[in-house]
């Protein structure tokens, strides 16, 4: 960098690029299989649907539509998504608790410019997404990990790490967890709720994969059993419609929200209304339903088909069976490197993301996170049989 220009923020200094997006690169090369990123199967993007229905709404409210809009959101979008909350979540919409946003990654970037101060202490599922994990670090807040187990983050270890930490933040993925699948209990939902109005933590409930159930019941949200308004609901149409489309929103106390609308002034000022007066058609005809119900055999079937991959693999090898949601997490041995066979998977063909990349402080090498989705079954067979002689060799050296 040349010297006479000034020193980019210290904020920056620590942060590297998301090792998803880094991922990707190698992922993109011809003929690679790529286990690595979390992209809904392009068979499941409604492109047909999408084009007719942005059509209907242009020539219906196109002026509006191409008009600056307000940061609060597309009035029928924010209509119809209060309605669909109530009545498919059973949660309460009081008047401005609901701030549409642009993708949930911008939904976790308001919660921290809202609520959080440099040095302020955020507790986190370990391991938890690494997105938000860096959104989290850009605002030079402590990350402190609770261990979590197949039924999700443990209470227990949530209030031990409230009275010595005293965090400011809870972030939680609590239905299909990206990157274990672990879907928190019903009674440690409620525990989840309690501890929040106990300690007065916020909760970030962020909930994208909920749709994506294959098996088993639904599961009501940590926020349906807020009493103290402690819980932030984040959601978003990425994986049920489109991740091109951007559109999530807030769900919480309406004071923070408005904080939130201020925030997001600044930043995108509202986001796209064509792009919610889609979602907001999705809604309003009763589309959203069917198109689900659409896409979750196909997903059902390739998650099906890796678990069945992976029962082949070297004995020792361990990993989680979700209900739902787009990964799988596999844990090899103590001591053997999955970080390290990186690189020669690639050079094999196949792509996937390094547990430790999900883990706050690091290590936990022997872990890695595959996503099913975006593969067709021909390259699934092929790519978990490169892994299974891959992991095979590691563990026989």
């Amino acid at each position: 960098m040349n010297q006479r220009i000034g020193a980019f923020a210290k904020r920056f200094e620590d942060i590297t690029g998301s090792a998803i997006r880094e991922i990707f690169k190698v992922a993109a090369q011809p003929n690679m299989i790529s286990f690595a990123g979390g992209n809904p199967a392009s068979e499941a993007l409604p492109d047909a649907q999408c084009a007719e229905l942005a059509r209907e709404v242009l020539l219906s409210d196109g002026k509006r539509i191409l008009q600056y809009g307000a940061t609060e959101g597309y009035p029928p979008f924010a209509e119809s998504l209060a309605e669909y909350l109530r009545e498919h979540l059973s949660l309460e919409v009081g008047q401005g608790s609901l701030l549409p946003v642009t993708g949930g990654t911008q939904g976790m970037r308001l919660l921290c410019d809202a609520l959080l101060d440099p040095g302020d202490t955020v507790l986190v599922e370990c391991p938890t997404f690494l997105g938000n994990m860096q959104v989290l670090r850009l605002g030079q807040v402590k990350l402190v990990p609770v261990e979590s187990d197949g039924d999700g983050l443990i209470p227990e270890a949530l209030e031990e790490a409230a009275r010595a930490h005293h965090p400011k933040m809870l972030y939680i993925i609590p239905t299909f967890q990206n990157p274990s699948g672990a879907t928190l209990s019903l009674e440690r939902r409620k525990a989840v709720a309690q501890l929040a109005e106990k300690y007065g933590l916020w909760v970030a409930e962020d909930d994208p994969y909920r749709d994506l159930r294959y098996t088993g019941e639904p599961l009501p949200t940590i926020k349906s059993f807020d009493r103290a308004g402690h819980v932030v609901y984040m959601g978003s149409f990425s994986k049920t419609i489109s991740p091109g489309l951007r559109v999530g929103y807030l769900l919480g106390d309406a004071q923070l929200m408005r904080k939130c609308a201020i925030g997001k002034q600044s930043s995108d000022l509202h986001t796209p209304t064509l792009n919610q007066a889609l979602v907001d058609q999705y809604l309003r005809r009763g589309l959203l339903g069917p198109h689900i119900q659409e896409i979750l055999p196909g997903y059902a079937r390739k998650m099906n088909q890796m678990l069945g991959e992976l029962e082949r693999f070297p004995q020792g090898v361990r990993f989680t069976r979700p209900q739902g949601g787009l990964f799988l997490f596999v844990e090899l041995p103590e001591g053997i490197s999955v970080t390290q066979a990186f690189q020669e998977a690639i050079r094999r063909g196949v792509a996937y993301v390094p547990g430790t990349h999900f883990y706050p402080e690091g290590g936990h090498h022997n872990t890695l996170r595959l996503n099913f989705s975006n593969s067709t079954p021909e390259q699934i067979t092929r790519g978990m049989g490169i892994l299974r002689e891959l992991f095979g060799e590691i563990l026989h050296r």
